[in-house]
């Protein structure tokens, strides 16, 4: 599903698309109300979420999307030409699973829409270590933990290994560098993930994120 106010870019986001075999466009919506109500009724499994639109903007839009039980498949890329921290804090903290900007080449953002789909996250390599400055470098203080939800006491239940695993997912390293890093093999660090998931309660690898930034763990020897 494409969400943005700019009927040329949508255009130019559902040619790309339609290109692609394996990838159908099912709804376009122009602001983030209606981008709701749309995936609701569509059941998407991959949203592109711009962030500044009229009446509700798109963070908000992702919030409600990734809040809904019945949208829990429904994953959210958002989408957007600035690079401001907040709007990636934003992103990261309504749940989406992917930020990315909008020059970014058009493989690459078939690439990103695939990845999602399979569960992975994703952040744009020009905001990644900026992100993590902004915590590690105390520039920016952490967020405040969403109601209900307890990061300290599920990052207690971790391992020490399933924590370095973590770490590194924070720093936006894939299974791959993380398997060169830890020295294991690529499928034994899908596993750790896999679990980190569960005892976590996370969505999805960028919910991971957030809970080791929130629970201090980036930047910890």
């Amino acid at each position: 599903m494409l969400v943005d106010d700019q009927p040329l870019l949508r255009a130019g986001f559902r040619a790309l698309m339609k290109a692609v075999p394996d990838l159908e466009v099912v709804g376009e919506a122009g602001d983030g109300d209606q981008a709701v109500l749309l995936a609701g009724q569509t059941r998407p499994d991959v949203v592109l979420m711009d962030v500044q639109m009229p009446r509700s903007d798109g963070l908000r839009a992702t919030a409600r999307i990734t809040a809904d039980p019945a949208l829990s498949g429904t994953r959210v890329i958002v989408l957007t030409t600035f690079e401001l921290d907040e709007y990636v804090f934003g992103a990261l903290k309504a749940g989406a699973s992917g930020f990315l900007l909008k020059d970014i080449e058009p493989e690459a953002l078939i690439d990103a829409v695939r990845l999602v789909h399979d569960g992975q996250a994703l952040l744009a390599p020009q905001v990644t270590g900026r992100l993590i400055q902004a915590y590690v470098g105390a520039q920016t203080a952490p967020p405040p933990a969403p109601a209900g939800r307890t990061e300290v006491e599920g990052l207690d239940s971790l391992t020490q290994r399933e924590r370095d695993i973590l770490r590194l997912v924070a720093a936006g390293m894939s299974n791959k560098e993380i398997a060169e890093e830890l020295v294991l093999s690529p499928l034994t660090v899908k596993t750790h993930v896999s679990r980190v998931l569960g005892k976590l309660g996370a969505r999805d690898r960028a919910q991971l994120v957030v809970i080791a930034y929130e629970g201090g763990l980036v930047g910890r020897g």
